[in-house]
């Protein structure tokens, strides 16, 4: 994922305080878990909007 995407879904998750103080190696394993998850819901998404495009 990229540096920027990460970001965004952190903030969007609720721990990008964490990150800013502590770094990604400050959140917590659940955190990463559910961040993981939505890249992959957002994906998803993406692949079903593209194929209704086509």
């Amino acid at each position: 994922m990229s540096e920027p995407f990460k970001i965004e879904l952190a903030k969007e998750l609720g721990f990008y305080d964490t990150v800013k103080k502590e770094g990604w190696g400050g959140i917590r394993a659940r955190d990463a878990g559910n961040m993981v998850r939505r890249a992959i819901e957002k994906a998803e998404q993406q692949m079903v909007a593209e194929r209704r495009n086509d």
